[in-house]
């Protein structure tokens, strides 16, 4: 579904290469470039606009505006015009009642500036709300504050260049996020895998592993995997609100369930790391290492477990987990019937195996 570039192109990190990648590839560097091209089209819009048909003086705020309002996903834009538009109309509020009621042009912009920036933390007003301190401040300065018409315009200037960028945001390539989910999905399969063939190297071992350190750095490398996988979601998930594009494959929808289940995933491969190590530690705790032929069915397992995984990032793709259950049934007619294991042997065999049951489960389930 996406293209993967050349691997001189891939490794080509000069401005010319760069630009290839974006003009070849769907992906970052793209969607750099068009919206960076969007971000130009709505300030110049903005700017003929204020300045050839409303004929307004010095319209600064409205490419400014205009800009900042070509945001990361239309939700964003839309969202993000609300807030921007109220926090400069609150700055030129503040800044026509300072400019009437205080003389000292110093005093009046030292007060609007304290009041809009503790005015502008209201969560209301996001991360426009700096926006009120600065628009009274920028009236103050050009001592426009006791003219209301100048008031006036620069609230119109605001209002017109953050509607051209969200009318610009909005319909023309409006951003999507869909190859973060395939990459993500691709990305935390990858580590779940090895880190269940770690596992299953480690359990195939006649001694339990002294030194887990290498195991725990991998699960912390994981760890963050899911993160950026969780976050990937979300920004995907906002990038379709709105979104005259939506509904296409570029959104993300087709890979977010095999995401979904590899997400779901990570709880039960922790509780495995965990089983692995209460075992391995077995001085401290009261499970012994599995014998040697369990330890080789359970570690079949997890190879097993390992590849159904990496088969998941491949969406549409049928996983086969027929061995999977047949090597999990063969360890759970261990623990029920081998009694000369021993209660302590059992025990570590159960806490490994109780966590493979469930990634089994979900899987079947995804």
């Amino acid at each position: 579904m996406f293209a993967n570039p050349p691997d001189g192109e891939r490794h080509d990190r000069t401005p010319v290469g760069w630009f290839a990648r974006a003009v070849r590839v769907p992906g970052r560097e793209r969607r750099i470039l068009v919206q960076s091209a969007k971000a130009t089209l709505a300030a110049t819009a903005a700017w003929l606009l204020a300045t050839l048909v409303l004929r307004l003086p010095q319209p600064f705020l409205a490419p400014y505006a205009a800009i900042f309002l070509v945001e990361a996903t239309v939700y964003r834009s839309l969202r993000g015009w609300l807030q921007q538009v109220g926090s400069v109309a609150t700055g030129v509020l503040l800044a026509a009642v300072a400019g009437q009621l205080i003389p000292w042009q110093a005093v009046a912009l030292g007060g609007v500036v304290f009041v809009g920036l503790l005015v502008g933390s209201w969560r209301r007003f996001g991360d426009s709300g700096v926006w009120v301190g600065v628009t009274g401040m920028l009236l103050i300065s050009y001592g426009t504050a006791r003219e209301p018409a100048l008031l006036g315009d620069r609230l119109l200037e605001t209002a017109l260049g953050a509607a051209i960028g969200v009318a610009v945001n909005t319909l023309i390539f409006p951003p999507l996020y869909g190859e973060r989910v395939a990459a993500a999905a691709d990305r935390l399969a990858t580590a779940l895998a090895a880190l269940l063939e770690s596992l299953s190297d480690l359990v195939r071992r006649d001694e339990p592993p002294e030194d887990l350190d290498d195991l725990l750095s991998q699960a912390q490398d994981t760890r963050s995997q899911v993160l950026a996988a969780e976050e990937a979601v979300g920004l995907t998930r906002e990038g379709r609100r709105l979104n005259l594009r939506r509904g296409r494959p570029a959104d993300g929808t087709h890979h977010e369930r095999a995401l979904r289940t590899l997400l779901g995933l990570w709880p039960a491969v922790s509780q495995l790391i965990t089983a692995v190590r209460t075992t391995a530690e077995r001085r401290e705790h009261p499970f012994e290492y599995p014998w040697p032929d369990a330890r080789e069915a359970l570690a079949d397992l997890m190879h097993r477990l390992a590849g159904a995984v990496q088969a998941v990032a491949v969406a549409g793709e049928p996983v086969d987990l027929d061995e999977c259950r047949a090597l999990l049934e063969k360890l759970e007619r261990r623990l029920v019937t081998a009694e000369e294991d021993g209660v302590p042997a059992r025990l570590g065999l159960g806490t490994m195996t109780l966590p493979a049951r469930h990634l089994l489960e979900m899987l079947r389930d995804r």
